[in-house]
């Protein structure tokens, strides 16, 4: 995470960055590197998954809808710093790296995709929300706008603007 800072001198980006300067700033070999991880994104997610996820729980202690919007909220603040850029380098790194994607999904999108759609049958499940919605399709709805925000810079990333994606989305887009 120093290499990426950006704050410092000498940060780089994800796409600058190399496992060569990473096993340097670690003091180990390349090969010890890809012992432990298959590539640089790898490496990366890696590195601030832990800090991510304590960061923007998906809880299990309160009414879910009170969890999802604890949950987006924090992904819109947390998205709102250098964690932020970091995984918007992420994403555009792995649209020209196949195997980054792999990676990208299976350590980082896959499990928090899943507990938010965990979260929103869950919310079914209590009432808050109606029993013919499809969980994934709900959990798409929402994470959209944050994500188009972090990626396009098209908007704010905090509380409030998640509150107001949220209740939109819970009040419909219709009139009765």
């Amino acid at each position: 995470m120093k290499l990426l800072d950006h704050s410092g001198a000498g940060g780089f980006t994800v796409q600058k960055l190399s496992i060569e300067r990473i096993a340097r700033e670690a003091g180990v070999s390349k090969t010890t590197i890809y012992r432990w991880w298959s590539s640089k994104v790898a490496v990366v997610i890696d590195t601030f998954l832990d800090n991510h996820v304590a960061r923007t729980p998906v809880r299990e202690d309160i009414p879910a809808i009170d969890a999802l919007r604890e949950h987006l909220a924090s992904l819109a603040e947390v998205y709102a710093s250098q964690e932020g850029r970091l995984v918007a380098q992420l994403i555009g790194e792995c649209q020209q790296d196949e195997a980054a994607m792999v990676e990208f999904k299976k350590l980082f999108w896959t499990p928090r995709s899943v507990a938010v759609i965990s979260l929103v049958e869950r919310a079914i499940a209590e009432g808050a929300m109606r029993k013919d919605l499809d969980a994934q399709v709900v959990t798409e709805l929402l994470y959209a706008p944050v994500y188009f925000r972090l990626l396009f810079q098209s908007g704010p990333l905090d509380r409030q603007s998640t509150e107001s994606i949220l209740q939109t989305a819970l009040d419909g887009l219709v009139t009765q």
